[in-house]
């Protein structure tokens, strides 16, 4: 992505918080980069030069400010206006390029040749995909360095390092000293190596009170929960496990807590608490876009904050959405505190503060052999659930971002008992597809009638919808909040 520099640099003097993390601010004669809001003196022009990512700016040679602290910058769902940049960024979040992933196998997932992809990435980020994966486990390591008093060698582990060695490596070569030197001030909490406090940014403004009104609703029973402005569930990742609690952090973030008891799935954990909050979102560009309609201009207004909430896990979230068929969103939850008290493993060691979370959500390996006939629902509704466990026993990349929205589509709608509906409904929820759009939803019909005085049918509200492209999701969102 090619920047205007002149208009980078104006951004940059006038410190304005909605460039913050959209370009880095390279200093020659410092050999730091920097976020737009840096509090540092303002350089000059001719010293510096800006980058479309950290990756590009680490890439060039300059190092992260200890100041203004790059890892602190919001993420953006959209920071890359090519879509395969998009989906492969996701992938990467999500930890395509730890361990043995190779740039060749991402590329296969998105159905693109490998120099395609990595010719968008140079050209989007200004920096191939593996220097973005080494960045993001840098600038986790550094966060945790100075937001936690975790031991090297956890910090090491929790952002996705292969060895300590290798970990110092890293961070003598980018920073020109050891971790440990790092680290200057200790927060006011000690973290352990079972219990971590972080905080997550996001672009503001953020309709809390929204998120949790929709997942209050429909949280179920001895696996999640909502309490004033937190909230709190059961998670299960390998053979650990553990409970999250997610409220109100410090300035534009969430804070995040966790009690695990080892901490090597925290670049996972981060990425999926990050998607189930919907904290790469743009509202400033969403809104843009809706509010040319002056239908969503008014509801844009009323939650300029709003967010289409995603979900811990993709399996949980189609038997969910399989579950919810033709029922009331009360009686789906039932049978899913139904399902998991049967099926679902109870938590190991309890949570004081939480008492009332129990178990995990069952996993598809216990449901793909277990006789489901006996819940009360549809033979065929049942026979589908199986289907669904198996599939995604089988297939652990089932609810993976795919190189489009229609593959995904197609994908799911292959699977028995999941129609156009709860295809897009995962869709929208699980593989964060932000175009997603459930035209066939009794409630998206209902909220049209009740703003409008008119019920549409289903074609002409996908018709409607066209004008809400790319951000359909959000429009839907929108609409089932005024009911």
């Amino acid at each position: 992505m090619k920047l205007n520099q002149d208009r980078c640099y104006r951004a940059l003097s006038a410190r304005d918080s909605r460039f913050d993390g959209r370009f880095y601010t390279a200093v020659h004669t410092t050999g730091i980069y920097c976020r737009p809001i840096c509090p540092a003196r303002t350089p000059k022009r001719e010293n510096v030069h800006f980058y479309p990512s950290a990756a590009a700016a680490q890439a060039a040679g300059f190092r992260p400010c200890l100041r203004c602290r790059p890892e602190s910058a919001p993420q953006s769902a959209g920071e890359a206006s090519s879509e395969i940049v998009t989906r492969a960024l996701a992938l990467i979040e999500m930890g395509a390029l730890d361990d043995e992933g190779s740039v060749a196998a991402l590329a296969d997932r998105l159905s693109v040749g490998e120099r395609q992809l990595r010719r968008e990435f140079q050209r989007q980020l200004g920096a191939p995909p593996v220097a973005v994966a080494q960045t993001r486990r840098i600038l986790l390591a550094k966060q945790l360095i100075h937001q936690t008093r975790l031991p090297m060698t956890e910090v090491a582990l929790a952002s996705g390092f292969g060895s300590l060695r290798r970990f110092n490596e890293c961070f003598r070569e980018l920073f020109g000293e050891s971790p440990s030197a790092l680290r200057r001030a200790a927060p006011t909490k000690v973290d352990s190596a079972s219990e971590l406090t972080l905080q997550l940014s996001y672009r503001p403004p953020l309709d809390w009170g929204g998120i949790l009104s929709f997942l209050s609703a429909r949280c179920i029973t001895g696996v999640e929960c909502v309490l004033g402005q937190r909230y709190a569930r059961t998670i299960g990742i390998g053979e650990q496990q553990g409970v999250m609690v997610v409220e109100p952090g410090r300035g534009d973030s969430l804070q995040l807590r966790l009690r695990l008891s080892r901490l090597d799935p925290l670049p996972t954990i981060i990425a999926r608490v990050r998607r189930q909050f919907d904290l790469g979102a743009d509202p400033l560009a969403i809104g843009q876009q809706l509010g040319a309609d002056p239908i969503m201009a008014a509801l844009v207004a009323a939650r300029p904050g709003l967010r289409t909430p995603g979900a811990w896990d993709g399996f949980e979230l189609a038997i969910r959405a399989i579950l919810g068929q033709q029922i009331t969103v009360a009686a789906a939850i039932r049978l899913a505190g139904r399902l998991t008290a049967e099926h679902g493993q109870r938590l190991a060691v309890p949570s004081a503060e939480f008492p009332q979370l129990t178990h995990l959500f069952p996993r598809a390996q216990v449901l793909a052999v277990a006789d489901l006939s006996v819940l009360p629902m549809p033979g065929a509704r049942s026979r589908a659930l199986s289907a669904l466990a198996r599939a995604s026993s089988a297939d652990p990349q089932l609810f993976a971002p795919k190189a489009s929205l229609q593959m995904a589509l197609n994908q799911l709608k292959a699977l028995p008992g999941i129609g156009e509906w709860t295809a897009q409904y995962i869709a929208m929820r699980e593989l964060r597809e932000p175009d997603a759009f459930p035209a066939a939803d009794v409630g998206l019909m209902q909220a049209i009638a009740k703003l409008e005085g008119r019920r549409p049918n289903a074609r002409e509200l996908l018709a409607r919808a066209e004008h809400w492209r790319p951000w359909r999701a959000y429009a839907a969102q929108h609409l089932w909040a005024t009911l």
